[in-house]
């Protein structure tokens, strides 16, 4: 299987990578600078340079790609690589350069309280916003997809109980990049995770041995690709 990971120099993207690789998969990375992503995976990483908002850019990291992680995102709201460009304009554009370049399915990391139009994220830029914006054109684009939603990001070892709810119905709690990353994954192996949104957090109790009933027990999100 050919994986692409965007935003993988990223800290939620790392981690993917490092999960990917104890799963035994090599993916290939997309990173505006060879050199940064030579720099945080090694030499034995493909890595293909390319921009999500220069469309054009994208073609070459897409050849032959059956899956894409996206773990892009911005910390600021405004100026240039804002929310608005990175987290919904970026997602578009790779999500569109998916679809023509024939590519089976997308796995979203967005966040939670991305229906909330009141929340504080949403004062620096409309973070929140612009992710939901960016998980609606990926339903109505007919890929399949999985979209995950955490809680507030932790930089720890990861390794708890993963709390796993429907769309909207966390609205506060954390989680390691560690263990969203192994959401992420795990959901590539699951057609139980396929066409949903599923929400996560931090629990109190030990890791789950498997997801895959916890994703199995999500009602679909559907496609809602439109006609035209």
């Amino acid at each position: 299987m050919s994986i692409l990971v965007v935003g993988a120099t990223g800290q939620t993207g790392q981690q993917i990578v490092k999960k990917l690789r104890a799963q035994s998969m090599a993916p290939r990375v997309l990173a505006r600078s060879r050199a940064k992503a030579r720099e945080v995976f090694g030499d034995g990483t493909e890595v293909v340079e390319g921009d999500v908002l220069k469309t054009d850019s994208l073609g070459p990291a897409l050849n032959g790609v059956e899956t894409i992680f996206c773990a892009t995102g911005t910390r600021t709201g405004f100026g240039a690589n804002g929310a608005q460009q990175v987290d919904y304009e970026g997602t578009r554009n790779l999500v569109y350069a998916a679809r023509r370049a024939g590519v089976g399915r997308l796995i979203l990391v967005s966040s939670l309280c991305v229906s909330r139009l009141i929340h504080p994220l949403n004062l620096f830029g409309g973070v929140l916003f612009w992710k939901k914006r960016a998980e609606d054109y990926l339903l109505d684009s007919g890929l399949n997809f999985t979209i995950v939603r955490p809680g507030g990001l932790r930089d720890g070892a990861g390794g708890a109980e993963i709390v796993v709810r429907p769309a909207d119905t966390l609205f506060e709690g954390t989680i390691d990049r560690a263990d969203v990353a192994r959401v992420c994954v795990e959901a590539l192996g699951s057609a139980e995770s396929e066409y949903k949104i599923v929400e996560i957090v931090a629990g109190p109790g030990a890791a789950q041995p498997s997801l895959a009933p916890l994703f199995a027990a999500l009602p679909s999100a559907g496609s809602r690709l439109r006609a035209s």
